[in-house]
Formats: structure tokens, sequence, C-alpha cells
């Protein structure tokens, strides 16, 4: 029977796998074309899997050549003699499944020591071959810091250009597959590592002149549409017969994922293996609980590149704390996109990703929070005060308790640090109360003007939170209309908000308020 992978490769007949042909016929039309280019996509984006299946989508029809430089080691790379051989190397041991003769030929051939010579070699090698070669190269991130990759780089553009001309034989196509955008390499190596002085003068020489510039771009949109999961969903249904609202759980798995790759099947592996095959939007958000509670190296490396890099954390604050609208710039963004941490969005604000990672955010800045030495957040007896016998959560008292503690520990607090760390207090407050039993998202889709809503499930019941900064009572009134409009097509009938209130002579109210047939429970911090 077949499983969900989240782990190498996807193989058709042993995992269930969403169906991709779509984006396949887009990539078929590059490579027919005689196109080089880049799958610069974040790190468990589907990138491998998409090339083993271009693989066997098109070794009938060319010569395929997958391979990567993650097996390299660092040897190779000391110099031209090494890298050529370790090159033709790869080229042989993969042929040698496709086409045994020009496998043998290379194999007796493997004698550049150069890269003069290397590209003679595969001249030669292109000519003796009966079909065109495909090179597919995997993991380019691995040699993206060395000076000799990039000398690579600049000879198949060279040859590229040359056999548009006729004057030479080279590889029909070449694809590389790595995170960073190598047209961009001469920024990545820099930012690496110090170079040596030859080749600090080498970089400077060609910084204008990327070795990959002649790349196309490559636009094929490789996250999971709803339609697209619905394909995997399909072919596990006729497996295993659950009963599943198929079309419902593709739209709610895209909902919390953004169609991320490793996320989607994430899900789909942690409800077949480990919740008893529920798959229902409870079975998901248990789901996402799960995956959020544990390490693994994508969430690692989000949390990575955010703390090592101030403008993208300063970039990610601003959006899930501060709620602050952004707009999308394709070069103070750029980092944040390639990471696959941010994402533009339709209106042409930056939004963080997906929902998974928003929630990862909140998650580790209110931990950090809690743990500032600043106990002024954890400031009530137990969480048990907020549950009521029939395990609901008392949200009045939660609210109250909160205007509480804003009202005794940061009253003196600058208008500023409230306005930036509000939210976060907030949060910080909140999920150590619902933590293990509830489950809290960030709703983007209604952020505007500085307004968050926080939904919380907690024993199956859903309870719509709004943070909003106060202005004044003309927008005050129109953020209860927002609420309500909100209430109405979630079909709840309550609603709650925590109005920040900077006026100095500001009553600490909590009231209920009737805005268009929804309640409303309002308090003033």
């Amino acid at each position: 029977m077949k499983r969900f992978n989240t782990t190498t490769t996807c193989i058709i007949e042993d995992h269930y796998m969403v169906d991709i042909s779509g984006k396949l016929e887009k990539i078929v039309k590059l490579i027919d074309g005689g196109m080089y280019f880049t799958i610069n996509r974040a790190r468990q984006y589907g990138k491998t899997t998409t090339m083993s299946q271009l693989f066997h989508t098109l070794k009938d029809k060319y010569v395929m050549i997958r391979g990567s430089l993650e097996g390299f080691g660092s040897e190779p790379y000391k110099s031209e003699e090494r890298f050529a051989k370790a090159f033709l190397d790869m080229l042989q041991s993969i042929i040698r499944f496709q086409d045994k003769k020009l496998a043998d030929y290379i194999e007796s051939v493997n004698t550049a020591t150069s890269f003069k010579e290397l590209s003679e070699r595969i001249t030669d090698i292109c000519m003796r071959s009966e079909k065109e070669i495909v090179l597919m190269v995997d993991e380019v991130d691995k040699a993206s810091s060395n000076i000799v990759f990039l000398d690579l780089l600049a000879m198949l553009r060279d040859k590229y250009i040359k056999q548009r001309d006729g004057l030479d034989k080279t590889f029909k196509s070449v694809i590389l597959a790595g995170v960073h955008d190598i047209k961009n390499l001469k920024v990545h190596i820099k930012e690496r590592r110090m170079l040596t002085e030859e080749e600090a003068k080498m970089s400077d020489k060609t910084t204008y002149n990327s070795p990959w510039n002649v790349a196309e771009d490559f636009i094929v949109d490789m996250s999971f549409s709803p339609k697209e999961i619905s394909t995997m969903l399909a072919e596990y249904e006729i497996d295993y017969k659950t009963g599943m609202n198929i079309e419902e759980i593709s739209k709610e798995i895209y909902n919390y994922t953004n169609g991320y790759p490793f996320l989607v099947s994430k899900i789909c592996k942690v409800i077949d293996e480990r919740l008893e095959k529920n798959w229902s939007k409870q079975g998901i958000q248990e789901a996402v609980k799960i995956i959020l509670n544990e390490t693994g190296t994508l969430f690692d490396d989000l949390i990575k590149n955010i703390e090592h890099n101030e403008n993208l954390y300063n970039t990610v604050y601003s959006l899930a704390i501060e709620g602050q609208e952004l707009t999308y710039d394709v070069y103070a963004d750029e980092k944040g996109l390639m990471y696959g941490i941010l994402k533009k969005g339709n209106n042409g604000k930056l939004a963080i990703n997906n929902k998974m990672f928003e929630m990862l955010i909140y998650n580790y800045l209110s931990v950090k929070k809690e743990r500032e030495g600043n106990k002024k957040v954890i400031n009530y007896e137990s969480r048990s005060q907020f549950i009521d016998e029939e395990g609901n959560l008392e949200i009045l008292n939660i609210l109250e308790k909160f205007q509480e503690l804003m009202k005794e520990e940061y009253r003196e607090e600058t208008e500023k640090f409230v306005e930036k760390e509000g939210r976060l207090i907030f949060i910080a407050f909140m999920r150590p109360i619902i933590n293990g039993t509830g489950f809290y998202y960030v709703e983007a889709e209604t952020r505007t003007n500085k307004r968050i809503d926080i939904v919380i499930t907690y024993n199956k019941k859903e309870y719509i939170i709004e943070l909003k900064k106060y202005y004044d009572k003309p927008r005050e009134e129109k953020g209860h209309k927002q609420l309500a409009e909100y209430l109405r097509i979630k079909n709840i009938s309550k609603g709650y908000m925590v109005t920040f209130n900077f006026n100095k002579s500001k009553e600490y109210t909590r009231e209920w308020i009737d805005v268009d047939g929804k309640r409303i429970y309002e308090v003033v911090v």
C-alpha cells in the first residue's frame, strides 16, 4: 500500500503524490525549446521530486543526466583538473544506464586537466550521442560559494551561446536546482565567505557579468492548488474509503499551507498515521498543532533565517506582530521570498507565506517574550481559572484578566512600546491557557489598518478576538462593523475585541455592544 512521503524523492509507485502534470508540461516546453534555467525555490519545495519526474517523463526522448553536487565533497573544488574528472565521472555513472556505449566512451576520455579540455569533452560526448542530452543538477547551493563552480557555469554559458550560432555542440538544456537564484551567485558568494585575493579580483571583474545570465526566468508555480491537492486525496480515498469530503479537505489543507509541498504532505501523513485517519477540519487542526510542536529542518531554517538577518526579522515582526501593511519590493524582500518565508499577495502587499509559518513565528516570538525575564506576561495563578465546568474557555475572564495586567503592569510604558509589543503580550498571555488543548491562528485576510483577528478553537468551539488600535470614535465604530461582518461570514453570533487606547484620560471599560445582529464584548486597555 502507498504512503505519504515527506523525506527524499517521492516515487509514484510507492507514495501518494499530487498530480503535477500541468507543471511538468510547462517545464518540458522550456527543455524542448533548448532553454537553460534554474528551479530556485525554498527548502523542501519539491525541487528534487520535480526533477525525478522530469527524468522519467523525458528519458525516452533525451539522454537525461540527473545529478547532484551534494555528494561531490570538497576535493573536486580544489582545482579545475579535479573538478573536470569528478564532473565526467558523474556523467559516465548516470549515462551508463541509458547508453552503455556512450558511457564507455566517456570513461575512455576522462583525462581533462582544465575547463578548456572539459569543454572539448562535452562537445565530443554530445556529438557522439544519438539523442540530445539534458543536464539536470540538483543541490547547486552546495557549490555556490566556490569559484570553480562559477567557472563551470561560465563555460556552460559560453558553449550555449556558441551552440546557438552553430559554432559548438553542447547540452540541449541545463536545469540547476537550489534555493538561491544562480543569476545572483556573485552576491551569494560574497555573503558566504571571504574570498582569496585572486578570487576577489576575479569576482569583482565579473560582478556585473553573471556566469548564468543566459538562464530563462522560471515562473512555474510549484505550490499546490486545492485542485492539485485533491488529486492526491482522491487516490488515497480509493484505497481507504474514509468518506472524506475531498474538496473541503483540500481547501482546508491549502488554507493552512498555501500549497507549500512539504507542509501539504506532512499534514496528510500525520492524519493518516497518527490521528486515526481523521479527515476533517478538526483533524487538520490537530495535525497542524502536532507539526508545529515538533522540530524539523524546514522550521529550524525558518527561525535561523529570520534570526540571522535583521532586515528580514524586522519585516516579519512588522507583518506578524505589529499588523502593518507593507508594499512588496523586489529588492528589499528578495531574501524573504527566496527562503519561502514571505509571499507577494494579490493586492501587491507583502505577507507571511502561509498560516503555519505565521503560527510558528507567533509561538516562537511569544516564548521569547515569556523568557525575556519579563514576568509581567504570566500574571495568573493557573489556567484552570479560565476553563468552565464543561471544558470551555471562560473568554470574558481571559480578556478581563488581560485588561488588569495591562493596567497594573504596563500603565507606565510608552505608547510606542505598547503599540509595538501589545499584540505579542496578548498572545504570550493567552498561549499557555490554550496550550495543549486549544488551537489558535491569526486571520491574515482580515488584517487592515493594524487590525488583527485571532481565531481560537477550544473544545470544538470557536472564538474570534479582534486586536485593534483606537484612533477615534468613527473608526472604532467602523471596527465594530468589520468584526460583525467577519462574525457573519464565520456564522458565529458573538465576538470579542481588545482595543489598545493610548489616550491618557481613557477609561478601562468592558462592555457588550450590539452591532448588526451580532454581540461584541469589548475591553479597553
